[in-house]
């Protein structure tokens, strides 16, 4: 029945984007919004700014030709003042993170023995870290 009126509820850790005759107009907070549907204005969608995990698993080889999958947790989130940013300009989130933690893994592990390899564990994450701030 609000949607009929045009009121909007935005839940609690989430931010809704707001467009108006199909561009965008601005970043709606948690709360009660009128979107005037009979102006020209509707919600795109949703975008969750509660924390996420990603579990990605790469096999790759060690310096000493040895196989090894490694599983890296990735924990991420949009941020509420770049929430217009988060939802038009990525397509698919987690595989675009999927295809960073590869990278960087890739390009890392097999500079290292296998027993380099789990001790220098942080290193890796380190390097993940560094790539994704880039």
């Amino acid at each position: 029945m609000g949607n009929l009126f045009g009121c909007m509820i935005v839940d609690q850790s989430t931010v809704a984007i707001k467009e108006k005759f199909g561009k965008f107009d601005e970043v709606l907070e948690p709360g009660c919004h009128c979107v005037p549907w009979c102006l020209g204005s509707q919600l795109a969608g949703h975008l969750t700014l509660r924390v996420q995990q990603l579990d990605v698993r790469c096999e790759t080889k060690t310096k000493d030709n040895v196989f090894v999958n490694v599983v890296a947790s990735i924990q991420y989130r949009a941020l509420a003042d770049k929430a217009n940013e988060a939802f038009y300009k990525l397509s698919n989130t987690r595989s675009q993170i999927q295809a960073y933690v590869f990278y960087v893994i890739r390009a890392f592990v097999p500079k290292l023995n296998l027993d380099d390899t789990f001790e220098q564990k942080n290193d890796i994450a380190k390097a993940v870290e560094d790539e994704w701030r880039r």
